[in-house]
């Protein structure tokens, strides 16, 4: 029987995050893009399919017998896919609309497939890789430890059950003790729970009242481009306006939300939510090793000047790595909510007021393997987030979204835009608009696809 130090049960914030999930019926994905201008070694991404499935990004969750009790990680026998290797050739214009289509495969983290690798031929003589990943599996630094290992063939081994490894009664004996250590977070987060639902008791009865009004839900879809541009000129200009690679990219998202309308009504101001790595080491097998940080920027200021954004940054990247979001204390709770409850935890987690946040992942400089997905260095990578079941009554909720993930791999800056705008043209082109409009007035240049 497996021991209670080795059970690797998710924690609080992932098991959240599953819930969610499966509570609301909106995934969030993982999406990373190579461009082959060369032949692709077949055989080379065969070994990284067979890596990938060996390493923390094959794993899968397995539900507690108990319903109130914690789901483990598991790993499978096999790999839950195989890679899928389409014979007609599409359009180079077409990548992104392709990259997009791949949302729509069945992505399960508690059954499999939990990821796909798919290979698509384009009729310039290219080849485009695509691989799509369920978020509730890991975050973006997870990911990417994920393919690092994959290529370099240097995968963790955790120490994992098998599915079912556990006979019934063991599982129940084992979850009812779990259940018992977990008593004390429970109690608290039920005080915190109980003081944050009272004080929100008047948007969450309002939400409600529309919610009942709205009995049929209709999805969206929701734009994404890509951003390319060299490293030594986004440096450059950076450097120029007194700010660094990071500041500079708070900077273009608080411009693009400006463009967007996501600005405060009170100050002008943009509200960035920055996503903070706290993973330290490689024993950590947290879904989502991460904090988030508030940042306050003045988009009428970046273009000029990145002084204050610099500094915004950093203070509030500290304040996140030293004081924990109360909403995050809520979380032990989840093991003991319904689904309908879980629901409301999402409403007061997403349902936005005046401040209209803007997503900003920066995923910094990523070693030349993440590049090499067949054992050869891609000519261009995209990274980006993606989201499956989206409905228009959660865009209302959270009045549009704009999430911009950013990453610095093969010399290049990759900025990925997901973005919708409630009443406003929600196309691809309108988006890579906003896009061109908001680096020619940082004065940069790069491709958008």
């Amino acid at each position: 029987m497996t021991s209670a130090a080795q059970e690797h049960r998710l924690e609080f914030f992932d098991q959240t995050a599953f819930e969610m999930m499966r509570a609301t019926g909106r995934g969030q994905l993982m999406q990373c893009v190579w461009v082959y201008e060369h032949p692709v070694d077949i055989e080379g991404l065969r070994r990284f399919h067979r890596n990938i499935a060996q390493s923390l990004g094959g794993r899968h969750i397995e539900r507690s017998p108990l319903p109130f009790g914690r789901p483990r990680w598991v790993k499978p026998d096999h790999a839950p896919s195989e890679i899928q290797i389409n014979e007609t050739p599409r359009p180079r214009a077409e990548l992104m609309e392709w990259a997009d289509e791949l949302a729509g495969l069945p992505i399960d983290p508690e059954h499999g497939p939990t990821w796909y690798l798919v290979v698509q031929p384009l009729t310039d003589g290219s080849t485009a890789i695509s691989m799509v990943a369920s978020h509730v599996i890991g975050d973006g630094t997870g990911a990417g430890l994920a393919i690092f290992e994959a290529v370099t063939g240097n995968i963790r081994d955790v120490g994992y059950d098998r599915p079912g490894a556990r006979t019934r009664r063991q599982a129940l004996a084992a979850d009812a003790r779990q259940v018992i250590r977990d008593l004390p977070e429970t109690r608290r987060a039920l005080v915190k729970g109980a003081k944050l639902v009272w004080g929100k008791r008047k948007e969450l009865a309002q939400s409600r009242k529309t919610r009942a009004g709205q009995p049929i839900e209709e999805f969206v879809s929701v734009p994404s481009v890509a951003v390319i541009i060299d490293i030594a000129e986004w440096d450059a200009r950076a450097e120029s306006l007194g700010g660094n690679g990071y500041s500079l990219l708070v900077g273009f998202t608080a411009k693009l939300a400006e463009r967007m309308g996501r600005r405060r009504r009170s100050d002008g101001a943009v509200t960035l939510v920055i996503a903070i790595n706290l993973r330290e080491s490689l024993e950590d097998d947290r879904a989502l090793a991460m904090a988030f940080a508030n940042a306050t920027v003045d988009p009428e200021k970046v273009t000029v000047d990145l002084t204050e954004s610099r500094t915004v940054v950093r203070e509030s990247r500290q304040m996140a790595k030293n004081q924990t979001d109360p909403t995050m204390e809520l979380f032990p709770l989840m093991p003991w909510l319904p689904k309908a409850a879980v629901k409301g935890v999402a409403e007061l987690l997403f349902s936005y007021s005046e401040d209209l946040p803007v997503s900003c992942s920066n995923l910094g400089d990523l070693p030349p393997q993440i590049a090499q997905v067949d054992g050869t260095t891609a000519e261009s990578v995209v990274l980006r987030a993606l989201d499956q079941n989206v409905t228009m009554r959660e865009m209302e909720r959270s009045h549009g979204q704009l999430v911009v993930v950013s990453a610095r791999v093969n010399g290049k800056v990759t900025i990925s835009i997901e973005a919708y705008e409630i009443g406003a043209e929600n196309s691809k082109q309108r988006l890579r608009d906003l896009a061109e409009q908001t680096l020619t007035e940082f004065g940069l240049s790069g491709g958008i696809v």
